[in-house]
């Protein structure tokens, strides 16, 4: 039997990296966005809906149907817009079941109090581990996949894999494991769960920062990775990749947005309510992540 090849569509955000996609089966023209970006300025606090635009219009523009509006983990780097496409939609939200552990953790860094609901009901659905979304002729099944964040899932269709924060491209390694709840050794057992589907799987990746200036790409296969990946060429172990994986995040920097973006995107990609004023407010802890520095 004949596989159905899903029909995917990115589109990379070069303020942040990170890659929105649209996922369509073929014949019933059913889809689902993956990841979508809330457009924000730091500098200004101002927001906007211009990426998240882009995947409507391209939704109209074919005639694609939309069922799913999905987050395949809380992100550090952009807000996420599945709160204004379930807005302009209608359409259900969903993300990893184990996303109330990042609601805790996080609930307790931004000390939100009991008015927040830690338990994932921002989310029309928690998927766990296994479970399927139906898309037309195809499905959209979850793979628990932690180390850049408790929460992370991997979700195969057909014979693709969005596989988010775990791997880049090959020649950019694999995701940091230095946020809270994060950990380079789980990173590295995801990946090997990744690393062992069929040789031919198309992998769709969260992020591409085009190293060395060359153009966004964000589609490799688990062969290119296996064969050429800069992190998994150099760790023959879980010991190796965590050296490795350790010793890189100790240079990075924490995201300019993961402050703000964590108090949307455990939320459900939704704004905080405007205050009596009328004025939308983020809370920002000071000095409230472990291992930060002042540089």
């Amino acid at each position: 039997m004949t596989q159905i090849r899903p029909e995917i569509a990115g589109f990379h955000d070069p303020r942040t990296g990170s890659i929105q996609y649209i996922v369509s089966d073929p014949g019933s023209g059913r889809a689902a966005v993956i990841d979508p970006v809330l457009d924000f300025d730091p500098a200004s606090g101002a927001t906007a809906t211009a990426s998240a635009d882009v995947l409507l219009a391209h939704l109209a523009a074919r005639g694609l149907t939309l069922d799913w509006i999905i987050d395949t983990h809380p992100h550090a780097d952009h807000f996420s817009a599945a709160g204004y496409l379930q807005e302009r939609t209608g359409k259900p939200i969903v993300t990893g079941g184990r996303v109330v552990e990042v609601q805790a953790l996080w609930k307790r860094i931004y000390n939100l109090g009991e008015g927040f609901a830690a338990d994932g009901s921002q989310w029309d659905r928690l998927l766990e581990e296994g479970e399927s979304l139906p898309l037309g002729g195809l499905s959209l099944t979850a793979m628990h996949s932690p180390g850049h964040t408790l929460a992370s899932m991997t979700l195969s269709c057909g014979d693709a894999a969005f596989i988010h924060d775990t791997l880049f491209m090959p020649d950019s390694g694999s995701a940091r494991a230095d946020f809270p709840g994060g950990s380079a050794a789980a990173l590295w057992r995801s990946i090997q769960r990744i690393m062992a589907l069929p040789e031919t799987t198309r992998l769709f990746t969260g992020h591409d920062y085009r190293p060395k200036g060359r153009e966004a790409v964000w589609e490799s296969t688990v062969a290119e990775q296996r064969a050429t990946n800069i992190h998994l060429t150099r760790a023959s172990c879980e010991a190796e990749f965590v050296a490795i994986r350790e010793a890189r995040d100790r240079t990075l920097p924490m995201p300019k947005l993961i402050l703000a973006a964590l108090q949307v995107n455990i939320a459900g990609g939704r704004l905080p309510a405007p205050e009596a004023s009328g004025q939308r407010f983020l809370k920002i802890p000071l000095n409230g992540l472990p291992g930060a520095v002042w540089g």
